[in-house]
């Protein structure tokens, strides 16, 4: 799968919707995900890596190394016991299987781990015991992500709408139309910070340079290839990278995140666009052995 990652990594992506629904909370009627305190609209790290999930899967499809392990309609012990049947081995009998075959869970794990892009990414929990006896253990993943917070309070608006279609001939004889409603919001920028392992990459899962730039072009464009009516208009608009020159870092994520300051151009009037936005980054007199990259 090419060469593991020698550098650890923190990031920010800023991106952006307009007049949509970035993620519903299907605890309160799927309106728009808020900090209940502040009013800043939230956006799950689950989210984020369905997105970043399906594109990766839309650009390989398939190809060997880069499936998707969280996938729609596919269960999870489909997938587990491809890595059993790597081995010649019998989930019902996995007491025998261990003692026959050296360092078992580790080969399983390692099968799981080079066939699937996203275990590699974001790792997994593979310990299904459901029917058969599937256990393909645990995968902590180089590759974290944040919620997603926007960068002023949001506030989510209720659209009525309309359709012409009627939904049984009994409503076709009282009424012409059905309503309907759908949360939005209006315009929101919203900042996530990342974290990349080269430790964990090295150590576990064998995440490499080429996954690397896959991730960096599938964050770039999660959003390319995910457009609705029901989320709006949203893009990417930064992707900030600080790389480190060595495996365990040279300075505190927070230090370099704080060099990062994003703040409307004018506080009298709401946002409407990333243009209402001043994005400033401190590039300059870096940490020893770290480098600021644009990448967006």
């Amino acid at each position: 799968m090419g060469e593991i990652i020698k550098n650890r990594y923190d990031f920010v992506v800023l991106f952006d919707v307009e007049n949509g629904n970035p993620n519903g909370d299907p605890d309160a009627g799927n309106m728009p995900r808020i900090d209940m305190e502040t009013n800043c609209g939230i956006v799950t790290d689950v989210c984020l890596k369905r997105k970043i999930r399906n594109y990766v899967e839309a650009v390989k499809e398939g190809e060997d190394g880069y499936r998707i392990y969280i996938k729609e309609n596919v269960p999870l012990n489909r997938s587990d016991a491809e890595a059993y049947q790597s081995l010649n081995a019998d989930p019902k009998k996995i007491k025998e299987e261990k003692k026959k075959t050296e360092d078992f869970d580790l080969k399983v794990r390692d099968y799981m781990c080079e066939n699937f892009f996203d275990i590699r990414t974001f790792g997994a929990v593979m310990t299904t015991f459901v029917k058969d006896n599937l256990n393909c253990g645990q995968v902590r993943g180089p590759v974290q992500l944040g919620f997603a917070k926007s960068v002023d309070a949001i506030i989510p608006q209720e659209i009525t709408i309309t359709r012409v279609a009627i939904t049984t001939e009994k409503d076709a004889e009282g009424k012409k139309t059905e309503m309907g409603r759908k949360y939005i919001v209006p315009y929101g920028l919203y900042h996530v910070e990342g974290y990349i392992s080269a430790n964990l990459a090295r150590k576990v899962t064998g995440f490499s340079e080429e996954d690397l730039e896959l991730l960096w072009q599938a964050i770039i464009n999660m959003f390319e290839l995910d457009h609705s009516a029901a989320r709006g208009n949203m893009s990417v608009r930064k992707l900030i990278v600080f790389k480190h020159n060595s495996e365990f870092g040279n300075a505190p994520a927070y230090q370099l995140f704080e060099r990062i300051k994003v703040k409307r151009k004018d506080e009298t009037k709401p946002a409407r666009c990333f243009g209402d936005y001043e994005v400033e980054i401190d590039s300059a007199d870096m940490p020893d052995g770290v480098e600021c990259i644009e990448k967006l």
